[in-house]
């Protein structure tokens, strides 16, 4: 990645036409080949940008440009649709280069992976009395994030031995419609049946808890913090 701080300006002409007159400014050409061209103000977004995939060729000022103040003149050329971002630069206060290697990419905390780790080992907030079978339990159109079992003796056949648990961040309505599915199927193993449903998230949708009520799938809300043991400030009486 170049980093260059130079007094210039900018001309953008294609599908649109914009200028940004002589100032002071940061020029970031990424190693995709993007230029961003940035001001001290408007937090991360660009004044100006050509996204790949471009080519940046450098060229001398014409006698025109160079009797303006022009030292160096910068043409940044979309290679599909020919946009063009042309920099004029009147001066270079400074210019360096890094290399930053293979980006890992964002690793998002609190995601359903997250989610359904911590709560594989913390059965107990689904309910009492219940263990873990499995993680990902199989189904012939998808695994279910967990299920569950019971471990109480129970008097009637006709009650759940077996809890199966959907993990969302945000559960809607097509939550509950998957689950309904994974219930359906696991409710026509005689070794699993009865098998009760359970929907846990960190939020729901007001129609998604309305349409597991209906279905009979109980709704649990996940808190995060708590489950990964941390304190939210909150104060408690105890």
């Amino acid at each position: 990645m170049r980093l260059v701080i130079a007094r210039c300006s900018v001309d953008y002409t294609g599908r649109l036409n914009a200028h940004l007159p002589l100032a002071t400014r940061l020029l970031v050409h990424k190693g995709d080949g993007s230029l961003l061209v940035h001001s001290d103000g408007g937090s991360y977004k660009p004044l100006n940008w050509m996204s790949p995939p471009c080519t940046l060729a450098v060229e001398e000022p014409d006698a025109e440009t160079a009797a303006e103040g022009v030292v160096e003149v910068w043409r940044v050329t979309h290679v599909k649709t020919g946009d063009a971002l042309l920099v004029r630069i009147h001066e270079v206060i400074h210019d360096a280069s890094h290399d930053l290697g293979v980006d890992p990419g964002l690793i998002k905390d609190g995601v359903e992976a997250d989610l359904q780790r911590l709560l594989a080992e913390q059965v107990d907030v689904i309910g009492d009395d219940l263990a873990l079978v499995r993680r990902e339990f199989p189904t012939a159109i998808g695994p279910v994030d967990l299920m569950l079992r019971t471990t109480l003796t129970l008097e009637h056949e006709a009650q759940p031995r077996h809890v199966a648990v959907e993990v969302k961040r945000r559960a809607g309505i097509d939550a509950v419609e998957q689950l309904t599915r994974y219930l359906e199927l696991l409710n026509r193993d005689p070794h699993l049946k009865p098998v009760r449903g359970v929907l846990a998230a960190q939020a729901f949708a007001p129609q998604a808890k309305t349409l597991a009520g209906d279905r009979g799938i109980d709704t649990v809300v996940l808190d995060y913090d708590a489950m990964k043991g941390v304190d939210n400030g909150i104060p408690t009486l105890f």
